[in-house]
């Protein structure tokens, strides 16, 4: 792949298509979840606009692929989480952003994270997930000497609550993210099937996530009523017991209702998805 990154051409191998591929299929499978509450549905089959969003969602996952293939080359080559990579990942991301938006917009957030997880994986396959968080944080340490002086809507929610945001969670090696891959071993353990030991995942996130999307539309009190539905859930069983599934159904109704998408959680499983799916393998 040739881009306009500012360096000599990436060449991918096919140890980055795969780890491409493995983000985007996480990303895809964090879309088929039902009910996610605030989220789209596929099920809703009665609403068209629903049904459009959620094709718009699912086309434009697949748009990151090469996005995401490049960033893994990148790194591969690098060698090192460098303040050199870290510039050309976000370089990379930006015309990824780019190519997402012609192909019906979303996932800025999950771009965020899978880019910097595909990156660390490639820097160190063979690790385990939270070695590969770990490195993702190295990464996330430097600045982005391309990025746009013009703060995002994102780092502007941050700045005006005091909210971690995305920059926040790669800098902290993505808690949220570890919190996820606990939640799904805990939930498999206790038998849950794979749907709703991840729906589960994504309550653990949603329960103490200060979601910038939501506070840009909910604000503070929202956001904090939106994580003590998602505690209410599990405090209740979690989504494989009938109490659980009650509280979720009615707390996606009332996301629904109010409008209000925790995208940001979504985007952190996603990431936790992701890395659960890498195969660990000797090092070296």
């Amino acid at each position: 792949m040739t881009g306009n990154h500012g360096t000599r051409p990436l060449t991918r191998c096919r140890e980055d298509e795969a780890l491409a591929q493995a983000a985007v299929d996480a990303l895809t499978g964090q879309l088929a979840l039902v009910p996610k509450p605030g989220l789209p549905d596929p099920r809703d089959l009665a609403a068209r606009a629903t049904r459009r969003d959620h094709r718009l969602l699912r086309w434009s996952a697949k748009a990151l692929t090469p996005g995401l293939a490049a960033m893994a080359a990148a790194a591969r080559r690098t060698g090192e989480p460098t303040p050199q990579l870290r510039a050309e990942l976000g370089s990379i991301g930006r015309c990824t952003e780019h190519s997402v938006g012609l192909a019906g917009g979303g996932h800025r957030g999950a771009l965020w994270a899978l880019g910097l997880l595909v990156a660390a994986a490639a820097l160190d396959p063979g690790a385990g997930a939270r070695e590969v968080a770990t490195g993702a944080r190295r990464i996330a340490a430097h600045r982005d000497r391309g990025a746009p002086r013009r703060p995002s809507r994102g780092s502007s929610v941050s700045a005006k609550y005091g909210a971690a945001g995305a920059r926040g969670e790669a800098k902290a090696g993505f808690p949220h993210v570890r919190r996820a891959l606990d939640a799904l071993e805990a939930a498999r353990t206790a038998g849950a099937d794979e749907e709703k030991a991840r729906l589960d995942a994504l309550l653990t996130v949603m329960s103490t996530l200060q979601d910038t999307e939501l506070l840009h539309t909910a604000g503070p009190l929202g956001l904090r009523h939106v994580q003590a539905g998602a505690r209410e859930v599990l405090a209740a069983g979690g989504t494989a017991t009938r109490p659980g599934r009650h509280a979720l159904a009615a707390l996606d109704a009332e996301l629904h209702a109010r409008a209000w998408s925790p995208r940001g959680s979504a985007g952190l499983l996603a990431g936790a998805l992701f890395l659960d799916a890498l195969p660990v393998g000797p090092r070296g």
